[in-house]
């Protein structure tokens, strides 16, 4: 070393600048950082609000109150009939909705029963199949308020309808309350009676099919793919195909499904079973690339000391193998199944998009899924949809927490540390 060189000197001038100059970097940079994380929760949190202060809405519902003199109403019904086991059918027959728009008139003025929703008449049914006793005195009973003064109550309506509800409310005639029905039924012309469950329903059955499909064959793809394929220039086109299927679009896989369930093998189109199957198709490609990256991730000394011990390779695998990669397994299906649950386009390609007014009763019922649903009351004209589809929404966002906290447990369930 050459005695005349002196060590650095970190109170110079110079090294104090370069000093003072990395340490700005450096702060630079964490603001940066903590920026982009600002900026990406700000997003989040201007997306959960625009959806809870339109969505919250859709839960409730306005409701007029309805007095009814059934004695003296037009009501062609035989009050013994109501004793029978037809009484659903005879006053699905009967002319309640002119019995229902009659007194809206009597007790609101000549347009009260513009007051009222369409399907007013089916709480009116309801009520009657309740209490027969109706019949024979006058009754007051709460039905459903149109959309307009739904809209107007909430203060989103027209000022004839805000007038409307001025007057209604000084008589005492309105209310609000939970709207049940948009948790128990399915798709309708009537924004106010319409509700998810038909949806939810489709969407669970497809789900469902989509996980027992796409993950235990997703999973034994990887085992066989990492574990005992040899490596050779087919495998090497398998794994290529296999990674470029996790990056072809969505519609892709609908004009598939469209092409082999339906018009090769003739399944019910819009049912769940098709739909599963499409979406299967789709998610499998993204559980064989989590599942083989997890099962790469394992030490090799797992499987050297089960050998050493005197356990088969099969053992190894299923044993030893399986169990420690599962975690990265359930991590790749998380990613997989949310993928599928928010798909629209390849549904829409095998036929999901019908209007589906009862929820279906298996697989190969005709079906919707909730952002199929989503997309078609979106697509509506009356304004009553438009709270509806953010009420959806946050439907389908706490699904998606559900699944993804479900399989999180899971994942942990089965977590093992070495």
């Amino acid at each position: 070393m050459n005695a005349d060189r002196k060590p650095t000197d970190w109170t110079s001038p110079v090294m104090r600048q370069r000093i003072a100059r990395r340490y700005a970097a450096e702060r630079r940079f964490r603001l940066m950082g903590l920026g982009a994380v600002l900026l990406s929760a700000g997003f989040l949190a201007f997306l959960i609000f625009t959806m809870l202060s339109g969505g919250l809405s859709g839960f409730i519902r306005t409701e007029v109150a309805l007095p009814i003199d059934f004695p003296h109403s037009p009501l062609l019904l035989d009050p013994a009939i109501l004793k029978s086991p037809n009484a659903q059918h005879a006053l699905a027959n009967a002319n309640l909705d002119t019995v229902t728009s009659a007194a809206a008139k009597a007790a609101f003025g000549p347009k009260g029963d513009e007051y009222l929703s369409a399907s007013a008449w089916t709480g009116v049914r309801d009520a009657l199949l309740k209490d027969p006793s109706l019949l024979e005195r006058k009754a007051v009973i709460t039905v459903p308020a149109s959309s307009e003064i739904d809209l107007a109550a909430k203060r989103e309506g027209s000022p004839a309808a805000e007038a409307a509800v001025a007057r209604l409310k000084a008589q005492g005639a309105l209310s609000s309350a939970f709207n049940t029905s948009f948790l128990t039924m399915s798709d309708g012309t009537d924004p106010t009676q319409v509700g998810i469950w038909g949806a939810l329903k489709g969407s669970l059955l497809t789900m469902l099919i989509t996980l027992a499909l796409s993950f235990p064959i997703g999973v034994l793809a990887a085992i066989y793919l990492e574990e005992y394929a040899p490596r050779n220039r087919w495998t090497d086109l398998i794994e290529v195909s296999i990674n470029n299927l996790a990056a072809v679009p969505s519609i892709i896989f609908g004009l598939l499904g469209l092409a082999v369930f339906l018009n090769t093998w003739n399944l019910p189109r819009s049912a769940a079973i098709v739909g599963g199957l499409t979406l299967a198709l789709m998610t499998m490609p993204v559980i064989v690339i989590a599942g083989r990256n997890a099962v790469k991730a394992v030490p090799p000394s797992i499987r050297d000391a089960a050998l050493g011990v005197g356990a088969s390779p099969v053992q190894v695998v299923f044993h030893h193998v399986l169990p420690l990669a599962m975690p990265g397994i359930l991590t790749g299906t998380i990613i997989g199944m949310a993928r599928a649950l928010g798909e629209t386009a390849p549904l829409l390609m095998i036929g999901m998009r019908a209007f589906i007014a009862s929820p279906p009763g298996g697989v190969t019922d005709p079906a919707t899924v909730l952002p199929v649903q989503i997309f078609l009351w979106s697509d509506e004209v009356s304004r009553g949809f438009v709270e509806k589809t953010s009420a959806a929404i946050l439907v389908l966002l706490v699904f998606l927490l559900a699944m993804n906290g479900i399989a999180i447990y899971f994942r942990n369930k089965f977590e093992k540390k070495w």
